[in-house]
C-alpha cells in the first residue's frame, strides 16, 4: 500500500492564515474567498487528464501553448528537423524502441535563434507501431515539467499532420542494454554498475517523492540512458502515470509494460502503485549483479526467468558467487556484493509492502558507494607510502653507494694516511 504524503502548506496559505488571525473580523462572504484562495495550490503540474481532448492534436496544441511547458520547450517543424538529422537518413540512425527510430542530429542557433549547439537524439513516431499520440503526448506531459539531472532532457517537439517526434539531449554511451548485454561490448566493472544503480535510483526516488507523485511504469535496462561519464538517466515516459492522491491507494490501469520486468501484484489486479517500479528497479539491479537479462528463452524452462531462477540464491551468501556475473572476475568487495545482494532481494519480494522506498534503496546503495571509494582511496593512500618507502630505500642504497665510491677513492686513501701519520 503507498504512503499517503500530507501536502506542505503554500506559502499563500501561510500569509493568507496569519493575515486572517489578525482580521477576524471580515465578513463571512469574504472569509469564504479567502478559504478558497488558501487552499488553492500555487503550482498544480499539467497531466494528461488536463488536456480537453488529448486525441485532438489542435486541441492538444493549444492546451500546451497556453501551460508553461511550452515555455520550457522548442516546437520544431518537421522540415527544421529533417536538416538536424540528415533527412534522417540510416547512417544517423542510433536504435530502435517502442515508440520508433531515434537518429543522432546536431541543432544549433541557425536552426533555431537562441539554441546552444549541442547533438541530440530525435525520436520518430513509428506511424505502424504500437505506440502513438497518447505516448508523445505523455512524454510532453511529464519530461516538458520534470527537470532532474536523472531525467533525460527534453528539447523539443513536432506534430506536424501525422508526424510525432521528440527532440532529446544525446546520450554518448547509449542506453545500459546495449553497454550490459550487446555482444563484444566489454563488461563494465562493478564500480560502474553500482554508480549507474545509484543514479537510476536517485530518478525514480525523484519521480516518486514529487508533490503529485509520478509512476514510471517501464523502468527497465533499455529505458535507462549513460552519458559519456555513464551518469544515469531515465528516458521514455510514454507509459508513466500520475500516482494515487488523497485516500487512493492506487491507480487502477490496463496492464502495459515489458515481460520480466513488471510486478505480480501489478500484473494480477492492475493495480498502480510506486512499489512496482521498487520491484522493476529489482530486476535491474539483478540484471547488474548477474549480467544476464531478465527473459531468456534460450535458457532452459527452469532458467528462462531471471527472477525466478536467481532471487533464492541472493539469501544465500555461499551462493553469491554463483549469481554474479562471471565477467567480472572478482574485481568487486565482497561485502558490497552480499549489500547489493540483499537489497535486490527485498526489491522482489512477492508481497509489496516488504519491499523498501525508492528513497531507502537510494540510501543503501549510497552506502554501498561510500565503503567502495573509502577502499579505493585507502588503496591509493597504502601504494603512494609503498611508492615513497621504496623511493627512500633507493635514496639510501645510492647515499651508500656514493660513501662506498668515495672511501675507495684515492682522496680518501690520502687524508686516512695523514691521520695516522699525526699530520
Amino acid at each position: 500500500m503507498a504512503v499517503i504524503k500530507k501536502k506542505k502548506p503554500s506559502l499563500t496559505s501561510l500569509i493568507l492564515g496569519c493575515y486572517m488571525t489578525k482580521k477576524a473580523s471580515r465578513s463571512e462572504g469574504e472569509e469564504k474567498d479567502a478559504m478558497k484562495i488558501r487552499t488553492s495550490p500555487l503550482f498544480k503540474r499539467l497531466s494528461l487528464s488536463d488536456i480537453s481532448d488529448p486525441s485532438s492534436p489542435m486541441s492538444v496544441m493549444d492546451d500546451l501553448s497556453n501551460s508553461f511547458t511550452s515555455q520550457k520547450l522548442r516546437l520544431f517543424t518537421l522540415s527544421e528537423l529533417r536538416v538536424v538529422t540528415q533527412n534522417f537518413s540510416r547512417s544517423n540512425m542510433l536504435g530502435e524502441g517502442g515508440f520508433g527510430p531515434v537518429y543522432k542530429g546536431f541543432i544549433d542557433d541557425k536552426v533555431k535563434p537562441g539554441l546552444e549547439p549541442q547533438p541530440v537524439a530525435v525520436k520518430a513516431l513509428d506511424l505502424h507501431g504500437h505506440q502513438g499520440h497518447r505516448e508523445w503526448l505523455a512524454e510532453i506531459i511529464f519530461l516538458g515539467q520534470l527537470s532532474n539531472k536523472h531525467l533525460v532532457k527534453l528539447i523539443g517537439f513536432c506534430c506536424e499532420d501525422e508526424q510525432r517526434v521528440l527532440v532529446y539531449e544525446y546520450m554518448a554511451r547509449g542506453s545500459l542494454e546495449n553497454q550490459l548485454f550487446r555482444r563484444n561490448s566489454v563488461a563494465m566493472a562493478w564500480g560502474i554498475r553500482m554508480k549507474i544503480a545509484l543514479g537510476a535510483a536517485k530518478g525514480l526516488a525523484f519521480l516518486h517523492g514529487a508533490e503529485k507523485p509520478v509512476i514510471y511504469r517501464d523502468f527497465k535496462t533499455s529505458n535507462i540512458l549513460l552519458d559519456s561519464n555513464y551518469n544515469a538517466k531515465l528516458s521514455d515516459f510514454g507509459l508513466a502515470k500520475d500516482g494515487p492522491e488523497g485516500e487512493h491507494t492506487h491507480v487502477t490501469t490496463r496492464v502495459m509494460g515489458t515481460q520480466g520486468y513488471a510486478a505480480p501484484e501489478y500484473i494480477m489486479t492492475g493495480h498502480l502503485t510506486t512499489m512496482n517500479d521498487v520491484y522493476s528497479f529489482g530486476v535491474v539491479l539483478l540484471e547488474l549483479i548477474t549480467g544476464k537479462q531478465s527473459m531468456d528463452h534460450t535458457r532452459t524452462r527452469r532458467e528462462q526467468s531471471l527472477v525466478e531462477w536467481m532471487r533464492p540464491m541472493l539469501r544465500d551468501h555461499r551462493k553469491l558467487e554463483r549469481v554474479i556475473d562471471p565477467r567480472l572476475e572478482g574485481q568487486y568487495k565482497s561485502e558490497a556484493a552480499q549489500a547489493a545482494a540483499t537489497l535486490a532481494y527485498k526489491c522482489l519480494s512477492q508481497n509489496p509492502k516488504y519491499r523498501p522506498t525508492m528513497t531507502e534503496v537510494v540510501k543503501v546503495l549510497e552506502s554501498i558507494q561510500e565503503v567502495e571509494t573509502r577502499e579505493r582511496n585507502g588503496n591509493k593512500n597504502e601504494a603512494k607510502k609503498f611508492v615513497d618507502i621504496k623511493k627512500c630505500r633507493h635514496y639510501r642504497k645510492g647515499q651508500r653507494r656514493v660513501n662506498i665510491a668515495y672511501s675507495d677513492s684515492l682522496l680518501y686513501k690520502e687524508s686516512r694516511a695523514k691521520q695516522n701519520n699525526g699530520v
